[in-house]
């Protein structure tokens, strides 16, 4: 296992803070952003309805950048929906996108719609990284996404949706090997202690996805027992 305390100067820039939480108030959402921006994760994720607002929390220059979560949590709305979604959130302020993508054409075996579906978003010109479903896609479906999603010009992929297990660091080596270093790797879900996200890192991932990254970072400053 990686020795969390080691490089832990260089984990705030491989964090991407989750606020995807619809029952936090606006003063908690402030509290979530400013408490990101004193770590300097770098980045923070959140929904289309909390995005203007922490957009105005964060300012336009420096501090964290902004990913707006598209087709969250599931990917489960047409083709047209997800890219009106990621427009509007272009629109408004987001530097990144996180898109899940369209699962029903993949397991229906239209890879081809599955990719352009994506290529459409990579087209609004903003960094695209597509979140899997890793506890739940077979293998061979797996490839084809990560294939599909790189062919549409996604800058990285996403092993989760923060639902289910926790990642795995053997996850995170299966996308590398699928990835070739053609694209990023994020892994996203469960990642609470800074063992597992220092053996992610080790195993391949560039980014972090957690809704602890504050937590994270300070539970590295404290003394060893």
């Amino acid at each position: 296992m990686a020795d969390p305390r080691q490089d832990q100067s260089d984990l705030p820039s491989c964090l991407d803070q989750a606020v995807l939480d619809p029952l936090l108030t606006v003063e908690q959402l402030h509290e979530r952003c400013d408490a990101g921006r004193q770590e300097r994760v770098r980045a923070l994720c959140t929904s289309l309805r909390q995005l203007p607002l922490l957009r105005e929390r964060l300012g336009g220059q420096g501090g964290p950048k902004l990913i707006a979560a598209i087709g969250f949590p599931f990917g489960a709305v047409p083709a047209e929906l997800r890219l009106a979604e990621a427009t509007w959130a272009a629109a408004h302020g987001a530097d990144e996108l996180d898109v899940v993508p369209d699962f029903s054409a993949l397991v229906e075996g239209d890879s081809s719609g599955f990719a352009e579906d994506l290529a459409a978003i990579t087209g609004l010109g903003l960094p695209v990284r597509v979140v899997l479903d890793m506890a739940r896609l077979p293998e061979d479906l797996l490839a084809i996404a990560v294939e599909a999603s790189i062919d549409a010009g996604a800058a990285g992929v996403q092993s989760g949706n923060g639902f289910g297990p926790p990642c795995q660091a053997e996850q995170v080596a299966a996308l590398s090997g699928l990835c070739r270093g053609r694209c990023a790797i994020k892994a996203a879900g469960g990642i609470h202690h800074p063992e597992l996200a220092m053996d992610l890192l080790e195993a391949g991932a560039a980014l972090l996805g957690t809704s602890s990254a504050p937590e994270l970072l300070q539970a590295l400053r404290r003394p060893i027992a």
